[in-house]
């Protein structure tokens, strides 16, 4: 089980992130959001501060050019990296940089590590995860109609993708494709690595999401891929191995978005407490109103409950053990936390909540995402009931550990 108590080293990790944050973060994400030239610069003059001070890419371990020690540690300071958009990638540690990163590191060869796993992770490069298609549930990945067709030493690839977030400034994507239709459902399809500037490769549009496109911070880009030839030596692993890949890369990722929305709830949650305070209405603060109060006590329970969750998964993948069932629940009860609370700030902002005065608005586009991204809710509450029921069919009883 979680020990309860930070150990020293973590607890000052948790106090330099969040100086930091105080410090260069927050005052400056007016700035950050126009996502033009200037913001650029002072997003790389926040990543050498973060580089200097030690504490870049805590997502993965120094093998890779990173400060990692494992998923629990990670989770504290990420909790505290989540409540700003801006903070992942000021610390090296955006999706889906983070996810692509994580599998070159299991999967990829000497070679692929070299040109392309250590300057990502270094900050040098951005990549993007091509596997989502508009014309297929992206809840079933083995329905996915891109192909990879072998030409020799090269492959083929011919398809139609969208939400690759971040392609149009990426230098390669990870590419999901289906290379042996004939094989088992889950054999199909490979991993393949096509740097973004190669011929056949065509970033259409930035997909704009309730309004908003931005750059490539933000975006999630439609791609199509139109005889696209790149070196078989780009496959990521073995042919056939892209749905394993997949899972392994999905795992993780999710966990990560759980961290970062702890960090969104919590700060929802002060912004909701400190406004209902100096708020009057009514000859009094809102503060002083009976479902306010429930709403700040049911984000108080939700909150710890959420964080609990995720804490208890990180330290399972920490321990070795199989987390998917833990995953799966935090992926759909920490999703419709983040949405909850964010949702009851705004509500107790009233009409500046909906404005983009306060981070809320644009916190709260991305917790309706959050219940779609990375598997539907009604996937994830599926993967929890039928493990549970296996369990049951089999004579036993499931164990909350």
């Amino acid at each position: 089980m979680v020990s309860f108590t930070i150990p020293p080293d973590i607890r000052e990790d948790r106090r330099k992130v969040s100086e930091f944050m105080n410090e260069h973060v927050y005052p400056n994400e007016a700035a950050l959001t126009r996502e033009d030239d200037a913001a650029e610069a002072l997003m790389k003059e926040l990543q050498a501060k973060v580089k200097a001070m030690g504490m870049w890419a805590p997502f993965i371990g120094p093998e890779a050019g990173g400060r990692g020690r494992g998923f629990l540690p990670y989770a504290y300071v990420n909790e505290i990296v989540g409540r700003s958009p801006f903070a992942q990638r000021v610390f090296g540690c955006q999706a889906p940089d983070t996810g692509n990163a994580e599998i070159l590191l299991l999967y990829g060869t000497p070679e692929q590590k070299e040109r392309w796993l250590m300057p990502l992770v270094a900050g040098e490069m951005r990549s993007f995860f091509s596997m989502t298609e508009p014309e297929v549930s992206g809840a079933d990945p083995t329905g996915l109609q891109a192909r990879a067709v072998r030409d020799g030493d090269e492959w083929v690839i011919n398809g139609h993708k969208w939400f690759s977030s971040s392609a149009d400034e990426s230098n390669f994507g990870i590419v999901m494709a289906n290379t042996d239709p004939e094989a088992q459902a889950h054999r199909r399809f490979s991993m393949i690595i096509v740097p973004t500037e190669t011929p056949g490769v065509d970033v259409a549009r930035a997909v704009p999401v309730m309004g908003h496109t931005g750059r490539g911070w933000t975006t999630h880009c439609e791609i199509y891929y139109r005889d696209v030839r790149v070196p078989v030596t780009n496959t990521l692993g073995n042919v056939g191995d892209g749905f394993v890949i997949a899972q392994k890369r999905l795992g993780p990722g999710r966990i990560h978005h759980c961290m970062r929305w702890l960090g969104q709830m919590q700060r929802a949650f002060e912004m909701m407490c400190s406004y209902a305070l100096k708020r009057h209405a009514f000859g009094g603060p809102l503060a002083d109103k009976q479902t306010v109060q429930n709403w700040i006590a049911d984000s108080v329970a939700e909150i710890q409950a959420a964080r609990l969750l995720t804490l208890h998964a990180a330290h399972k993948i920490d321990e070795g053990l199989d987390p998917r069932v833990e995953i799966s629940i935090i992926k759909f009860f920490g999703a419709k936390v983040l949405h909850d609370v964010i949702d009851r700030a705004i509500q107790v902002h009233g009409a500046l909540g909906v404005t983009e005065d306060t981070p809320l608005s644009s916190m709260y586009r991305n917790a309706r995402g959050a219940r779609i991204l990375d598997g539907p809710d009604e996937v994830h509450r599926m993967v929890v009931a039928r493990r549970v029921l296996r369990v049951f069919r089999e004579g036993a009883v499931w164990q909350f550990e």
